[in-house]
């Protein structure tokens, strides 16, 4: 296979086939936006929730495509690179998140019935607070948060697109943003939603043909030439160096015992929400939301990511540091060149025709992420700041248009953010750091009831000052996971402590919230008997699906002993998990 050769300097052309292949799936996607375009806006509900009867393996592949987008790939090599492939613990702990979000609160929001989940706070809280947190709560993550993620995302683009296209990033950002705002302005969540199968489809199969040819590499020498070369070896374990604490405290111990509960982060949100928890509100009932969820984790997690750390280990033989990143991409900004780039830069070595079509994945990956986030930030905007609070009769045409004007103004927001970032791990850290201490709130407030609307406030604003704080007075000595617990520990003891010296919400505020979740009018045995059944089913289900991931992994490595014994592993979970979750709706 002619891959071009190992040069000093990556030649980046496309041939004829690979832009008709890439200008193919653009148009496809822009096509089924406008078709759909009368169906998903016929009202604010057709448009950020498809009427609430989509099917949950529908509302599955949207998830699970939402979270494929171009920054993914790169933030896991970003990680193998530079803290092996256990370094992916960093996100692989958020399964327990996904978990508990599916067979706890996936049907709590089902049950809650509201368009967006922002509107949670009106029904757990009453008064002004409630309605300034909604407002507030609305914009902050709608817009701030939201930005930073899609301006993460643009980021992978662009750099992707300076080492595969040789194009600048301001033509990137105007390119991608151009199709994507179309596309997502005209078709509302039907067509997201719809798009977001074919769109996932031809990401993982650009990224198993990413995969291939990495391995096809003269360099790398098949499977068995990856796994034995000596610049790989150090990075394959799939857990840390347990005799070193500097190992595997912040990767493993950190993760696993208190980030995934401790910190929001888009897609992994203690409790659910943001786009989940609008996929979960556009199923048809509870069993299709838990589904959906169920499946969604399972593909992040265990069918997704070794694609993505195969072409990672390899660059590690092909461009072992950054200075032969530097050699090979003369042509890309050297402010942008980080450890993340070596994966578009190992996709550039593709042969013409697979190029093209991996590039449409890439693309396809952009889209999805993307639109999604605008369309969830463009119904906070709608409906939780526009009808709540400017216009209270504003009719389905009027919302759909200011719809449409927010999905423009975020995605413009986001380019501007695009273009200050530097590598895809600098805002992954960011975004947590800013969330850390906030997820447990989160979880509890479905069940505490002296949880207020000023506990939630104490949240937000203590995470941005504690993280603000850190980052400007932190001693740079300070290693960046003891950083992260002291801003949990901090931001957690001061909402708890406002909570408790701040009045308790109305009995009556609680108690028909309580019936909106369990209408049966019960003693609480119902509520207790689901989150026992619950919290058991996360646990086998986790279990199950790391037992699945890591048997790949070492089926992968040659290791076919130990294959074998996390085969078993998620065979046995996965089995208990089942049978449990038929007792249940049974």
């Amino acid at each position: 296979m002619d891959f071009r050769g190992r040069l000093p300097e990556l030649t980046m052309v496309l041939t004829a086939i690979d832009v008709l292949i890439v200008l193919g799936f653009m148009a496809l996607t822009l096509i089924v936006g406008l078709v759909v375009r009368r169906r998903g806006s016929k009202d604010s509900a057709g448009y950020f929730l498809g009427n609430r009867q989509m099917p949950w393996w529908l509302l599955g592949f949207s998830m699970v495509a939402t979270t494929f987008s171009t920054d993914t790939p790169n933030l896991v090599t970003n990680l193998v690179r530079t803290q092996g492939v256990s370094g992916n613990w960093n996100w692989w702990a958020f399964l327990l998140t996904g978990m508990l979000t599916t067979f706890v609160f996936a049907r709590l929001w089902r049950r809650l019935g509201v368009t967006t989940d922002i509107e949670f706070y009106e029904r757990r809280y009453s008064g002004s607070t409630a309605s300034f947190l909604r407002g507030f709560r609305a914009i902050y993550l709608g817009v701030f948060y939201n930005v930073m993620i899609i301006g993460m995302v643009t980021l992978a683009a662009i750099k992707i697109g300076g080492v595969m296209l040789g194009v600048s990033p301001l033509a990137v950002v105007l390119g991608a943003g151009f199709v994507t705002v179309v596309f997502c302005a005209a078709s509302g969540f039907i067509g997201v939603v719809l798009t977001d199968v074919i769109l996932f489809v031809t990401a993982m199969v650009g990224a198993l043909l990413a995969a291939w040819f990495a391995l096809d590499h003269p360099d790398v020498g098949g499977l068995n030439g990856l796994m034995s070369n000596p610049a790989v070896l150090g990075a394959k374990p799939l857990f840390p160096d347990f005799t070193d604490p500097a190992a595997w405290i912040p990767l493993l111990l950190v993760p696993l015992a208190v980030q995934w509960w401790a910190v929001w982060y888009p897609g992994s949100e203690p409790g659910g929400g943001g786009y989940v928890a609008q996929r979960m509100l556009a199923a048809k009932d509870e069993q299709h939301a838990v589904a959906a969820s169920a499946f969604f984790n399972l593909a992040h997690y265990a069918l997704r990511p070794w694609p993505w750390i195969i072409v990672a280990l390899a660059s590690l033989i092909v461009f072992p540091d950054l200075d032969s990143l530097r050699t090979a991409l003369p042509q890309v900004d050297a402010g942008i060149i980080g450890h993340d780039l070596a994966y578009p830069a190992m996709l550039s070595l593709l042969p013409a025709g697979v190029l093209g079509f991996v590039v449409a994945s890439l693309v396809s990956a952009y889209i999805s992420t993307v639109s999604s986030h605008l369309n969830w930030g463009a119904s906070y905007v709608v409906n939780d700041v526009y009808v709540r609070f400017v216009r209270h009769d504003a009719g389905a045409r009027e919302q759909i248009l200011v719809a449409r004007l927010a999905t423009v103004g975020l995605m413009l927001l986001a380019a501007v953010v695009a273009l200050t970032l530097d590598d895809a791990f600098q805002a992954f850290r960011l975004v947590l750091t800013i969330g850390a201490g906030t997820g447990l709130l989160f979880i509890l407030r479905w069940f505490w009831r002296r949880i207020n609307a000023w506990s939630e406030i104490a949240a937000m604003v203590f995470s941005f000052l504690v993280s603000v704080a850190m980052d400007q007075w932190a001693p740079d000595t300070m290693d960046p996971w003891r950083v992260f617990l002291y801003s949990v520990l901090i931001t957690t003891v001061c909402w708890v402590l406002v909570t408790f010296v701040t009045p308790a919400e109305r009995d009556e505020v609680l108690d028909s919230f309580a019936r909106s979740l369990w209408p049966t009018g019960d003693d609480g045995e119902r509520f207790r008997q689901e989150l026992r059944g619950g919290i058991v089913l996360t646990i086998a289900s986790a279990v199950s699906i790391y037992g699945l991931m890591f048997a790949t992994g070492t089926l992968l490595y040659g290791e076919n002993a130990q294959a074998a014994a996390w085969g078993s592993v998620a065979v046995a979970a996965g089995v208990a998990a089942t049978m449990l979750w038929r007792r249940q709706w049974h």
